[in-house]
């Protein structure tokens, strides 16, 4: 089932207009999340909003905004005077420019929704728009509000919709010039280049994501399914980084290890990989408890640990 919509509205190209829903292209709901508990008691910790002066909790139709001026004076402001705001773009896509996708600094991009029409109308204009930065092979910028706030917008087509990627506003871009001044110029030979080069085409190919495994989040299911069974948890070693003495040295061992090995060897562990990662949902079995009556008659139950929690 699709998610809810993030926002409904309109798109609109100069005179050309069609109802649209905004979708969330990314989840993050699938990762292993932990809950904060008590030590001692193992029950779940529980937030309250309370008043900063006086320590008393806080009923949520008794709390606004307010915007700090200074330590200890703040302006209010009310939702029904942040909701007449009059933001045109509330509730239309107003398309304002098209520019080049390589113009985009990827700094700037936020994250990824998926636009397609809403509802049975609008599917012709929502076409003519799609099609046409299509074949014009431009990025469409526009203007969306999202959780009270503007947000610019870029519009692409992907198959038979559209997919917006928010952008940041300058002000929240840092300048890279206060980090990166302080880099030493170095002048780097045409050896080292060339033996740097012929590693990179050694590892030369192509972004697949789907053989790429999330080895953290297979780690952390490894250690709830160890612990659930009462098995002893060991630290593993931490890799260690070597200074590199001899660079020229570096880079020519370099290429001999990754030239080890039969020539099918990268194709055989995408395949390994792209395994792992399309099963990493079923690893999450063991934590649900959910065992097939097999499973169940074959294997001991693991002992119970001293808390639920655990």
């Amino acid at each position: 089932m699709a998610p809810r919509a993030n926002w409904k509205g309109f798109l609109r190209l100069s005179l050309v207009t069609c109802p649209v829903a905004l979708y969330p292209a990314t989840s993050e709901s699938e990762k292993v999340s932990f809950n904060q508990l008590n030590r001692k008691t193992g029950h779940r910790i529980k937030y309250a909003k309370v008043d900063a002066d006086t320590g008393e909790e806080v009923d949520n139709e008794d709390i606004v905004k307010g915007y700090k001026v200074d330590t200890d004076t703040f302006i209010e402001v009310t939702k029904e005077e942040l909701e007449n705001v009059a933001l045109e773009s509330t509730r239309t896509i107003e398309i304002d420019e098209f520019v080049d996708r390589s113009e985009i600094d990827p700094r700037y991009l936020i994250r990824p929704y998926y636009l397609r029409p809403d509802g049975k109308v609008g599917h012709d204009a929502f076409a003519v728009i799609r099609e046409t930065i299509r074949e014009m092979n431009k990025v469409a910028i526009g203007r969306v509000v999202l959780t009270n706030r503007q947000h610019i917008i870029a519009l692409e087509p992907l198959d038979k919709g559209l997919m917006g990627t928010l952008l940041r506003y300058p002000y929240e871009v840092r300048s890279a010039d206060e980090y990166f001044d302080d880099i030493q110029d170095v002048k780097v030979t045409k050896d080292m280049l060339d033996l740097a080069k012929h590693i990179v085409n050694q590892k030369a190919g192509h972004f697949e994501p789907d053989k790429f495994e999330d080895q953290y989040e297979t780690a952390l299911i490894d250690l709830i399914n160890q612990k659930r069974a009462g098995k002893p948890i060991t630290a593993k070693a931490r890799p260690r980084g070597e200074n590199v003495v001899d660079l020229m040295d570096a880079l020519r061992k370099s290429i001999g290890r990754d030239a080890t090995g039969p020539t099918e060897a990268p194709k055989k562990t995408a395949k390994k990989s792209r395994k792992a990662a399309a099963g990493q949902k079923e690893m999450l079995m063991p934590i649900t408890g959910k065992r097939t009556a097999k499973e169940g008659a074959a294997k001991k139950p693991a002992p119970k640990p001293q808390r639920k929690s655990a």
